[in-house]
């Protein structure tokens, strides 16, 4: 492949990856069919062609995975290991994972639509992700709790057992690293769970953890559905712990799952209507328009944290509109393969007829349509850079999560109003805004009940800052040494000291 790789080269590499697909469940060290030998079909939704199919685990393998992953667990080949030994095997992955990036982004992309750029950036993050929680494994330290002369209490940081992580669909093998990542750096055994829609990348990490050394159990791979394999995870008394990603419905269910079983602790990342406040003292409008139709725009608007509420002060909203617009004819989808698309296909037929039904809704509403808001020709699921302008808090549009390349405009006035707008919704996972009063970065910064707070920028932090939501959004929070320790159970130890 040449230095700069082009469509051309992409679609011959694409061609070698599929035709060698690993489409088994990965248990107890080996590849092997689901226990009912079902299988589903996961679809590249740029042409609608079958990638493979792909085992469909449920409640059989769940018990199976858990069986292997608690014996592994009490063995201790993992949990008692020397931590500086852990750290050397999950760096070994991150080395494999880096040799093998195209092809993990290669994966992505066929699997669920997305740039191949975007894809490369996905695989670096993971690949940070797992080193970064690799290197913290020997830095983070117990404590020793302020006793009086006759006792030594110490608090100590022991892994939780048996984790059983679900992820989306959306950002495949970065989501898999934000949650795999602490988890086994933890010393904890780890049952993955894929979306259905994008399997292929986890399967193809298993094949590298078991070359980095990993021992046998400890990382496991069930493609399947939610409501088989998940539910059976979720339900599993054996299952010390539940991290997922996804949707707010499905984070609640989980949740019963939790008090139903075993009370077993349930991390969550959920839905988001993120609001992105455009305050009329920024300098540079054409820069701020063109992060703002980024952070809607980009994979498709299919992002968690996507800024899919605009809120722009009233004297400069018409000025800056018209701006947004201009960025946005930029954006257009395309070939995911191809370099130069800056978007991509919507994952699956489902999801391409939500987003469709979403832009009717916003019609029927009576918001004024500027942009898009139609399917694009062709036999993949494309749907262009769709903006919507005077939507008020009463429009569908407007409060529901849509998950697609859709953005919604809103006018405030004042300040107050911003907040209240911005506060003004059952999520908590991100929001942003921009100015150049400190004194106002301050105020605002403090009052939006959001997880994370972008300050002139859009999605902007790295591995060393904690990323989760509030509200709605869920409780958890991935990244940074706090996504270790939520994989941590503290244990006490107090001694008494002879005189």
């Amino acid at each position: 492949m040449s230095l700069t790789p082009t469509l051309a080269d992409w679609q011959a590499r694409a061609a070698a990856v599929t035709a060698n697909l690993e489409t088994r469940a990965f248990i107890d060290d080996e590849f092997v069919a689901a226990e009912s030998g079902e299988t589903f079909a996961t679809v590249n939704p740029a042409t609608g062609d079958t990638l493979a199919d792909v085992a469909s685990c449920d409640a059989a393998d769940a018990d199976k995975a858990v069986t292997v992953a608690r014996a592994a667990f009490e063995r201790g080949d993992w949990a008692r290991l020397a931590p500086t030994e852990r750290k050397l095997v999950m760096l070994r992955l991150a080395t494999l994972m880096e040799s093998h990036r195209d092809t993990l982004a290669l994966l992505d992309t066929l699997d669920m639509g997305k740039p191949i750029n975007s894809a490369q950036s996905d695989v670096s993050g993971a690949i940070g992700c797992i080193r970064h929680q690799a290197e913290s494994i020997d830095k983070l330290y117990g404590e020793v709790a302020p006793t009086g002369d006759d006792t030594l209490a110490l608090v100590l940081r022991e892994p939780l057992g048996v984790v059983a992580a679900i992820v989306p669909w959306n950002f495949p093998l970065m989501m898999t690293a934000w949650k795999v990542g602490p988890a086994l750096a933890a010393g904890n055994s780890v049952i993955l769970k894929p979306s259905e829609k994008s399997p292929l990348s986890a399967l193809y990490l298993a094949s590298l953890a078991r070359e980095a050394g990993l021992p046998s159990g400890v990382f496991q791979v069930l493609p399947g559905f939610g409501h088989t394999v998940g539910k059976a995870l979720a339900l599993s008394m054996e299952v010390n712990c539940l991290a997922f990603t996804g949707s707010t419905g499905v984070g609640k269910q989980l949740l019963q799952y939790a008090g139903q079983s075993n009370l077993k602790r349930v991390y969550l990342e959920c839905g988001g209507k993120s609001p992105n406040i455009v305050f009329a003292d920024c300098k540079d409008l054409d820069r701020v328009a063109r992060h703002a139709a980024e952070a809607i725009f980009y994979n498709q608007g299919e992002v968690c944290i996507a800024g899919s509420r605009l809120l722009v002060e009233n004297s400069v909203r018409d000025a800056f509109v018209d701006k947004l617009l201009a960025a946005a004819e930029s954006m257009q989808p395309g070939d995911p393969l191809d370099p130069d698309s800056f978007m991509g296909a919507i994952v699956d037929r489902t999801q391409y007829e939500r987003v469709l039904d979403y832009i009717r809704q916003g019609v029927e509403e009576g918001a004024r349509l500027r942009m898009g808001g139609k399917s694009l020709d062709g036999p993949g699921l494309f749907i262009g850079p769709t903006v919507f302008d005077g939507v008020t808090d009463d429009m569908v549009i407007g409060r529901e999560e849509i998950f697609g390349p859709v953005l919604s405009v809103f006018g405030f006035d004042t300040e107050e109003e911003a907040i209240a707008m911005a506060n003004d919704s059952d999520y908590g996972l991100a929001a942003g805004f921009w100015s150049q009063d400190i004194d106002r970065i301050m105020r605002v910064t403090r009052r939006l009940h959001s997880g994370q707070v972008f300050v002139n920028n859009w999605a902007g932090g790295d591995q060393t800052v904690p990323f989760g939501g509030v509200k709605q959004s869920g409780n958890g929070r991935d990244k940074s040494h706090h996504s270790l320790e939520e994989y941590s159970e503290l244990k006490s130890v107090w001694m008494s000291l002879s005189p």
